[in-house]
Order: C-alpha cells, then sequence, then structure tokens
C-alpha cells in the first residue's frame, strides 16, 4: 500500500548562548539545571534525524561545562542520535569543551574556536588599603582558609596550590577535547592545548572543527531543502524578566560589565 503522506524530515536545534555558570544576580547563563529539560525533549524526539546545537559562548563555570557535555553524550547514546554542533561567533574554554559533545563540529570561518585552558583572575588592594588608612582584619579558623585574599600580599605556597588546581582541570579538559576529536586532532606545530585560539577556518586546519558552515547550509545539505529544523531554547520566565527590569542598576552594570569582559577578550 502506497502512502500518500511524505513523512516530515525533523531535526531539533538547541541554541547554547552566553557564559556558562551563573553570571548574576538577575541573569541566568548557561547551566545543567536550566538546560537539562530543553536538552531531554530534543533528544526525545523519536523521528528525529539527528540533534544539531549551536553553541555562543566564551566558556564560563570548568563544572557546568563537564555537566552540560556529559549529559549531551549520555542522551546521544541513550536515544542512539548523531549530534551535530554549529559554532557562532565563539566557542571557546568551556564553549569549547560543551562543543565536543558533538560527534561533528562545524563554525563558521570567522568564529573564534579554541582557548583549551584554565583562567583565574583577580585584582590585588594591598596598596590601596594602604592608602586610604583601611587595616584588613582577617581571623580564620584552618591555616589556609584566607587562600588568595585580595587584600593581603599573594603567598608563594597560595600560587602553587591554585596551579596544582588549574592543572587538574586543564588535564581534564583536555582528555575531552582528545576523546572527541582522537585522529582528527592535526600533529602540527602549533600548540593545541596552550589556551591559544583561532579563526574557524584555522581551527579546521588543526582538526578542531571538522567544517566551516553554519546550520542552516549543513542540514540542508545532509538532509535535504525539505528538512524541517525545530528549534529547542528556553525560554526565559515572567519573573526572571520582571527582576531583570528592577532598578537595582548598580548591580546590573556590574553583570554587563563583568560579562562584556569576557567577551571581549575574544574581540566581541
Amino acid at each position: 500500500m502506497f502512502s500518500f503522506f511524505k513523512k516530515k524530515k525533523i531535526v531539533p536545534h538547541i541554541k547554547l548562548s552566553g557564559l556558562i555558570g551563573n553570571v548574576g544576580k538577575f541573569k541566568q547563563g548557561i547551566d545543567f539545571s536550566g538546560q537539562e529539560e530543553t536538552i531531554s525533549k530534543a533528544f526525545s524526539l523519536k523521528k528525529a534525524l539527528c540533534v544539531a546545537i549551536t553553541i555562543n559562548s566564551p566558556g564560563g563555570s570548568p563544572v557546568q561545562s563537564h555537566l552540560i557535555y556529559n549529559f549531551i553524550r549520555q542522551q546521544a547514546k541513550k536515544n542512539k542520535k548523531k549530534v551535530i554542533v554549529f559554532a557562532e561567533d565563539v566557542a571557546a574554554s568551556g564553549g569549547y569543551l560543551i562543543a565536543c559533545a558533538g560527534d561533528e563540529i562545524y563554525a563558521n570561518s570567522s568564529s573564534i574556536i579554541g582557548s583549551i585552558g584554565v583562567i583565574y583572575s583577580s585584582f590585588g588592594f594591598t596598596e590601596l588599603i594602604k592608602k586610604i588608612g583601611v587595616e584588613r582584619r582577617v581571623h580564620t579558623a584552618g591555616k589556609n582558609k584566607s587562600t588568595l585574599d585580595p587584600f593581603q600580599e599573594e603567598k608563594k605556597e597560595d600560587i602553587e596550590r591554585l596551579k596544582n588546581i588549574q592543572l587538574d582541570l586543564h588535564k581534564d579538559f583536555i582528555e575531552v577535547v582528545e576523546k572527541s576529536r582522537g585522529s582528527k586532532l592535526k600533529k602540527t606545530e602549533v600548540e593545541l592545548f596552550s589556551g591559544e585560539f583561532w579563526s574557524g577556518r584555522k581551527a579546521k586546519d588543526l582538526g578542531l572543527i571538522d567544517e566551516v558552515g553554519d546550520a542552516n547550509q549543513i542540514l540542508r545539505e545532509k538532509y535535504g531543502e525539505d528538512v524541517v529544523i525545530k528549534k529547542f531554547e528556553k525560554s526565559k520566565s515572567w519573573l526572571s524578566k520582571k527582576l531583570s527590569s528592577s532598578n537595582d542598576h548598580v548591580d546590573q552594570l556590574a553583570n554587563i560589565l563583568d560579562e562584556k569582559s569576557v567577551w571581549q577578550r575574544y574581540g566581541l
């Protein structure tokens, strides 16, 4: 018996955009608890040809990056779905770690890709508080409780302890990249895991992505012009919209400047 109804070719498309983790009092970044339901719904679409994910993030929390990466891979295995990831402006640091959940990774030729490293940054205010006549008083139970206090002089042992933690996190990051990209990574004189980042075109040469292209282009090339790309994106709740329009302008400005500084690291 012939069917007169042509089956729809559907690809669920998840959009992840912003800093990873908690980015402010009223603003939600990309985190596991906020994305779990959206990711689950996309993968539960039984007739889906694959699951597409667009990532646009300069990074953030390594823990949230790993949680989202692991959950995507678990869902892909459970639902037997191929994952295709697309980078927009930037997939760097934790953003690239999440991108590694893809069986294939695509990016624009001008996207920023990589930054496979770990960073900690802060300010020291020891000279400032001396000038304005402020005395710092700290009392702890546990000799290392005030590690890296910005109002005290840096200690060599504190820096060494921090660097050891960073090395552990960096090792975890490298393992994810090597597991994901495998033999696709090109052996060149370029140090892939130095924290450096590249354009999408150069990232392709290094094996960090598979090809240059965007979601609409690649998905239609793979599955035909009649493919239906069904968007899955976490919607902003009424409460968060209300809170984000509050009069706490100082707090909002601080959040904006902090987030902007991360994006500007990649020229955005």
